[in-house]
């Protein structure tokens, strides 16, 4: 007979989420993590939720939960770019950005109620692009950017300016940037 895994509980089960996060380099998604603990994923949810009120650095990307270590930061640059694409266009878009060599760390509109929304992304590379496209697919979610009519920024990081320029330019020839002639 297959025995049952045990349920980790409350303040337990959120110590070892903290300590999970805290040691791994990767996202970790909460499909994983509700496994690891034999919980629902939305109680995984609600646990983030929690430790995030408490101030842990915990961030939310396309990939799954991140601790957000302080990390030295002087060999990044970093540029917020205005972009304007159809969302089929999305992939070929964050294509671009790390082909290049950048990261897309997050995407943000405006919006007429709420404001600034910002989404933490931390796109690396092809095959981070791949699952964030895949999941967008699978869960039949909205990109923020079909909020405002396509309009969005993004903010890149990379090792140079010079890195950053050449992926302006090549977003720029292909379309993406937002210009002064599109108002």
């Amino acid at each position: 007979m297959k025995q049952q895994k045990k349920k980790v509980l409350g303040e337990e089960r959120r110590e070892l989420i903290l300590q999970w996060l805290m040691n791994e380099e990767q996202p970790i998604t909460g499909t994983l993590l509700a496994t690891k603990t034999n919980v629902s994923r939305q109680v995984i949810v609600q646990d983030i939720s929690i430790l995030k009120a408490r101030n842990f650095p915990i961030l939310a990307t396309a990939q799954g939960y991140v601790y957000f270590k302080e990390q030295l930061k002087t060999d990044l640059v970093s540029r917020v770019i205005a972009c304007k694409h159809s969302p089929e266009k999305t992939a070929e878009e964050l294509n671009i950005i790390v082909d290049y060599g950048g990261i897309v760390k997050d995407v943000a509109v405006e919006h007429p109620v709420y404001g600034d929304l910002t989404a933490s992304l931390m796109i690396r590379n092809r095959r981070d692009v791949q699952l964030f496209i895949t999941k967008m697919a699978t869960t039949n979610a909205s990109l923020l950017s079909q909020l405002t009519d396509g309009v969005h920024l993004h903010t890149i990081e990379a090792r140079r300016k010079d890195i950053l320029d050449e992926i302006c330019n090549t977003l720029s020839e292909a379309g993406f940037l937002l210009s002064s002639e599109d108002n």
